[in-house]
C-alpha cells in the first residue's frame, strides 16, 4: 500500500512547482531533475523557454538526453511528440546533432517526412538513418504476421471442391471425409474433394492497391501504409501497387523495394483530391474481381465529397473488394468526417480505423472475401454506419 509520503511526492510531480507550498512536499535528487524536464515541456512559456522557440540546439539536445535518463522509451516518445506539437521544435530537426539525440519512433518519422523538402544536405543522411531504424524495427514486428496471414488466406482462397486429380490435397480430403469412414472395408468414402485450383505459375492470386491520403493529418497512417506496402510487395503471390495523393497523385510502386525511399517520396501536407486518386486507381485495376483496394483517408473532402462517392460507387460496382481506413495508426479514435464515412459505408465499403496489429487479419479477411463488417465486430472495431 502506498504511504503518505510517496502519495504526496507523486502529486507534487503531477501538479508542478506551484503546488509545492500547498502540498508541503519538496523534491530532491533525481526527482528534482525529473521535475525540471517536465516543467520545461509542460510548465508554460516561462518554464519552457529553454526547449521552445527561443531555445538553443545545445539546450534542446541536453533536454532530450535528460528525458531519456529519467523515463522509459515509451514515455520518451510521448514527450518528444508533445515537444514537437507544443513547442514547435521541427526546425531543430534540421540539425544532425538533434537527430542523434532523439528517440526514433513513428511520429518522428512522420515529422521528418513533412520536412523532407527543406532538410539541408548535411542533415539528410542522419534523417535517413533515423527513418531506416524505425522502418526496420516496425518491419521486424509486422512482417512475419502479415506474410503468414496473407499467404494463409491465399491458400484458402485458392482451394476448390472440384480439383483435378493431380491437384487433390489428400490429407485435407481424408480429414474432411472422416465421417464417411466404413469400418467394414476400412475405407473413407471421399464424398467431398479438397484441392487447389490450377493456376499458371506466373499468375498472381490477388491484386492489392493501397491508395493513401498524404495530407498532414494522415502522417502516421502514411508511414504504416508504406511499411505494409513493402511487406505485401515481397509476397510473390500478390501484385501490390502503392498510390499516394494530396491535390495530385503519385504512384510509388517502384519504391516499395525500399520503404525509406518510399516514405521520403511522399510529400505530407496540403489539401487532397480523393476523386482524382480514385480515378487513377480505376485506370490501373485490370482484374476487379481479384482486387483488394484499401483507401486510407479521413474523408475530409469538402466540395469534392460527391465526386469521391461517385468514384467509389463505380469501383465497388466493378467487383473490387474495397475498404476505407479512416486511420492506420496506434493512436486512439481518429478525427474524420462522420457524414462522409457513413456515406462510404452506405455504398457497401467497410469503413473504420485500424491499428497496425489488426491490419494483417483485415487483409486476410478481404482476400477471402469475408464480411469485413462482421470481421470488424469480432475484433471490437467500431465501423461507420450508413445513415
Amino acid at each position: 500500500m502506498m504511504d503518505e509520503k510517496e502519495r504526496l511526492r507523486r502529486w507534487r510531480l503531477v501538479l508542478g512547482g506551484d503546488s509545492e507550498e500547498t502540498i508541503g512536499c519538496g523534491l530532491a535528487g533525481e526527482d528534482r531533475g525529473m521535475d525540471g524536464v517536465l516543467a520545461a515541456l509542460y510548465g508554460g512559456e516561462k518554464d519552457g523557454k529553454n526547449v521552445g522557440h527561443g531555445g538553443s540546439l545545445p539546450n534542446v539536445t541536453r533536454w532530450l538526453g535528460d528525458i531519456r535518463t529519467y523515463f522509459p522509451s515509451p514515455v520518451v516518445r510521448v514527450m518528444q511528440k508533445d515537444a514537437l506539437d507544443r513547442l514547435g521544435l521541427e526546425r531543430m530537426l534540421l540539425e544532425p546533432e538533434m537527430l542523434d539525440a532523439v528517440e526514433p519512433d513513428v511520429h518522428l518519422v512522420a515529422t521528418l517526412m513533412s520536412l523532407g523538402r527543406v532538410i539541408p544536405e548535411k542533415t539528410k543522411e542522419s534523417a535517413r538513418l533515423v527513418v531506416r531504424k524505425v522502418v526496420e524495427e516496425l518491419e521486424r514486428r509486422l512482417a512475419q504476421e502479415t506474410e503468414q496471414a496473407v499467404r494463409g488466406a491465399l491458400n484458402r482462397a485458392a482451394r476448390t471442391s472440384r480439383p483435378r486429380p493431380a491437384d487433390i490435397d489428400w490429407d485435407r480430403t481424408i480429414r474432411a471425409n472422416l465421417k464417411n469412414y466404413l469400418p467394414v472395408s476400412g475405407t473413407v468414402i471421399p464424398e467431398k474433394l479438397v484441392g487447389h485450383a490450377r493456376k499458371k505459375r506466373t499468375a498472381k492470386l490477388r491484386d492489392i492497391v493501397l491508395c493513401v491520403d498524404q495530407s498532414g493529418s494522415m502522417a502516421t497512417s502514411v508511414v504504416y501504409s508504406g511499411i505494409f506496402g513493402a511487406v505485401l510487395a515481397s509476397i510473390r503471390a500478390v501484385s501490390t501497387r502503392m498510390v499516394v495523393y494530396d491535390t495530385s497523385v503519385a504512384d510509388l510502386t517502384e519504391d516499395l523495394q525500399d520503404p525509406v525511399d518510399l516514405l521520403f517520396g511522399a510529400q505530407l501536407g496540403g489539401g487532397n483530391d480523393t476523386p482524382r486518386a480514385l480515378a487513377y486507381c480505376q485506370g490501373i485495376i485490370t482484374r476487379p474481381n481479384e482486387t483488394v483496394m484499401v483507401l486510407v483517408t479521413d474523408c475530409y473532402e469538402g466540395a469534392l465529397s460527391g465526386a469521391m462517392l461517385e468514384r467509389t460507387a463505380q469501383i465497388v460496382d466493378s467487383g473490387v473488394t474495397m475498404i476505407c481506413l479512416l486511420a492506420l495508426s496506434d493512436d486512439g479514435a481518429p478525427s474524420y468526417d462522420r457524414k462522409q464515412a457513413a456515406a462510404m459505408a452506405s455504398l457497401g465499403v467497410p469503413t473504420f480505423a485500424c491499428t497496425p496489429d489488426k491490419f494483417p487479419g483485415m487483409m486476410a479477411a478481404a482476400i477471402q472475401k469475408q464480411d469485413l463488417d462482421l470481421w470488424a465486430a469480432r475484433n471490437d472495431i467500431v465501423t461507420a454506419r450508413s445513415d
